[in-house]
């Protein structure tokens, strides 16, 4: 077993702040068995149910906060501290108040039985009416926890991170080996494996969660600088000429910085997610929210050097769609950065469904209900850069392009060889600043000359336009699905 709750509210949260919210459980008419472990329970846990609520600060914020105390029957929810959670999840949710879950539990308490089993629906519709509300849900994910608490208020946070080596799944491995004559694997409903497999955003002891607590709700904080404009000097802009091929050719460059170069250097408070929630993540593909300068947002970015050794896939496109629903059900601008030499082209990636996924993903970015920005970075191939394009503004490095095809590909086709490379990219207009021209982009990020040659210098300037932008869209909010796609019209 883990820290206890008090240990955790010791830990976690600001000295003196906790107030609880807890009244006393009523059980009913129950038999004399159950009554003696209640009380056995109230003596082994010092608390006088397996669930604990109240409110506390956070690096000086009031949050709500729920957490089980597993020496209380496993951690296990009867209908009494069910009842419990659910008052606490609704007043949380009417007093505005962002809610953080700590779960530790072996699931529905057995000495109920069907009764205690069925409140998980009511649990399930508190949290997801507390979230409709726009109120960030924070989980904490404490060894161990199983069963119908797994099932139900414990994987369902906007943002999910789990204990170090923490027991998580959905049936226990005792009650697995039970029903089936031998043991479940190992190695399988462990946190380490669930951040693998995409379905927890990230694995940190309890020492860092209110670290981590306050940098998530320092970039959710809409309200912190929203009036704040960029300044003049901030607007550094390129023009005149640029060679087509030549861009195409620096766009190429693996010293040339990417995402994790931006989001290093030019944004603060970085909270990277990962994975779709549902078994997938694809390392091409970074998901994180983070602030440029006072404005908050969500990040989908291509992320090239990873693509280098692993293509974009349908996991990751399937990533980004998570990332939309998270985004809009918080009201962040999403901003995705385009920077890929092409969707993954494979049958794992065709048996994955890739072209719908493509399509699903144009679809979500065209009609998520929040403000979109789209950074073109560097290069941009195919399908796979074009799902990350629509949005409310689109912003572009003065290098970076888009093609249906990389340029090779292209005159293979027309010219069956790829020495016109060159020829096809001029003719095929795929220069941001010839997308400029004709709408498809709003602003473009000057490099002096070559993004490559001064990445820190490079960076900040993107920032600080992407930190123009974002607070714009926050004060104009987001547009409509028709008006997104308008500028495609050629």
């Amino acid at each position: 077993m883990g820290l206890t709750s008090a240990e955790l509210i010791d830990l976690v949260l600001d000295d003196g702040t906790w107030t609880s919210w807890d009244m006393a459980p009523s059980y009913g008419d129950i038999s004399e068995a159950y009554a003696a472990d209640l009380a056995k329970a109230r003596e082994r846990a010092g608390t006088d149910e397996s669930v604990v609520t109240g409110e506390a600060r956070i690096a000086g914020r009031r949050v709500a906060v729920v957490l089980s105390e597993f020496r209380f029957l496993a951690g296990s929810i009867g209908r009494a501290s069910a009842e419990r959670l659910i008052a606490a999840v609704e007043r949380a949710t009417r007093e505005g108040l962002p809610l953080l879950a700590g779960p530790a539990s072996g699931g529905t308490r057995m000495q109920e039985g069907t009764p205690a089993f069925v409140q998980m629906v009511r649990i399930a519709e508190a949290v997801t009416r507390h979230k409709a509300a726009g109120l960030p849900y924070l989980v904490y994910l404490r060894h161990p926890t199983t069963g119908g608490v797994m099932a139900s208020w414990g994987s369902l946070g906007h943002v999910t991170v789990a204990e170090p080596e923490a027991l998580l799944g959905f049936l226990g491995p005792k009650v697995y080996e039970v029903l089936n004559g031998r043991p479940f694997p190992s190695g399988v409903q462990v946190a380490e494996n669930l951040f693998a497999h995409g379905l927890v955003d990230g694995v940190a002891p309890p020492a860092e969660l209110a670290g981590l607590v306050d940098r998530v709700l320092t970039i959710l904080d809409l309200r912190s600088n929203a009036g704040r404009a960029a300044s003049a000097s901030e607007r550094v802009e390129t023009s005149g000429q640029i060679d087509t091929w030549d861009a195409i050719t620096r766009s190429r460059r693996t010293d040339r910085p990417g995402v994790r170069a931006l989001l290093r250097i030019a944004a603060s408070d970085v909270v990277p997610l990962n994975g779709t929630g549902q078994g997938e993540r694809d390392p091409g593909l970074i998901i994180a929210l983070a602030r440029f300068g006072s404005a908050p947002c969500l990040v989908l970015a291509q992320d090239r050097r990873e693509q280098a050794h692993q293509p974009l896939g349908p996991e990751g496109l399937r990533e980004a769609q998570r990332g939309m629903k998270l985004a809009a059900g918080l009201g962040l601008p999403v901003v995705t950065v385009i920077d890929t030499p092409g969707a993954a082209l494979s049958p794992e990636a065709e048996n994955g469904g890739i072209a719908g996924e493509i399509a699903r993903t144009l679809g979500a970015l065209v009609n998520v209900e929040t403000p979109t920005l789209s950074l073109m970075l560097g290069e941009g191939n195919g399908g796979g850069a074009l799902a990350f394009l629509p949005a409310d503004r689109v912003v572009a490095a003065q290098h970076a392009w888009l093609s249906p095809l990389p340029p090779e590909g292209a005159s293979a086709i027309v010219h069956g060889d790829s020495d016109h490379a060159a020829e096809m990219a001029e003719a095929q207009r795929v220069l941001a600043v010839d997308l400029q021209q004709i709408g498809v982009v709003d602003r473009i990020v000057a490099e002096s000359p070559d993004a490559a040659d001064e990445p820190e210098e490079f960076c900040r300037r993107v920032g600080s336009i992407l930190e123009d932008e974002l607070l714009g869209l926050l004060r104009s909010g987001p547009g409509e699905p028709t008006a997104r796609a308008a500028r495609y019209t050629g």
